[in-house]
């Protein structure tokens, strides 16, 4: 009964765009949510040699690789299959490690949904187990499914990459004992 009367009056509205505007914005949340958790990813490529059961190696560090949160996220994924880890620079040497890590990864560029500025996204990576004789031990990677309408570009570094942890270091230690 209100509303045809307001609908009557001059000079003053009734109805606002801010709550059209805050609507949009609850739904850029929204969709922005959903496409951060898209599906994960899978890995690819992955070969794995004959080798004793890891449980710690070392990381070699990647001065080339741009993609600034792809390390600690590494370091995560290996913390969370109970592989301890520690990163070293290239080209040093330490008689400690057995096992050595090498990554390789390039990123993109894009602006996210609902989102004004370009942001970096890891688009692909490489991991290589080698033993300290050099020899490769495993190989894994990650690359980015970039369909026409693909959101996974903006799920978390460590989300993407840890299919590829998981193939390149086998089974949790719970299921290699038995």
């Amino acid at each position: 009964m209100l509303l045809p009367l307001a609908l009557l009056q001059s000079g003053c509205s009734v109805f606002s765009a801010e709550p059209l505007w805050e609507l949009a914005k609850a739904g850029g949340a929204l969709v922005q949510g959903a496409v951060t958790e898209v599906g994960p990813s899978q890995a690819r490529d992955t070969v794995v040699y004959a080798h004793g059961p890891i449980q710690r190696l070392c990381v070699e560090y990647n001065r080339s690789s741009q993609a600034a949160d792809l390390l600690p996220a590494l370091v995560a994924e290996l913390q969370a299959q109970h592989i301890e880890s520690r990163v070293y620079e290239a080209g040093g040497r330490n008689d400690q490690c057995d096992i050595w890590l090498r990554y390789t990864a390039s990123i993109q560029w894009a602006v996210p949904p609902a989102g004004s500025d370009y942001r970096p996204y890891l688009d692909r990576a490489t991991l290589v187990l080698n033993g300290a004789d050099g020899r490769v031990l495993a190989t894994s990677s990650f690359v980015l499914d970039d369909g026409l309408m693909s959101m996974g570009r903006w799920a978390s570094t460590r989300d993407k990459l840890a299919p590829a942890v998981k193939a390149l270091i086998g089974p949790p230690p719970q299921a290699r004992a038995s």
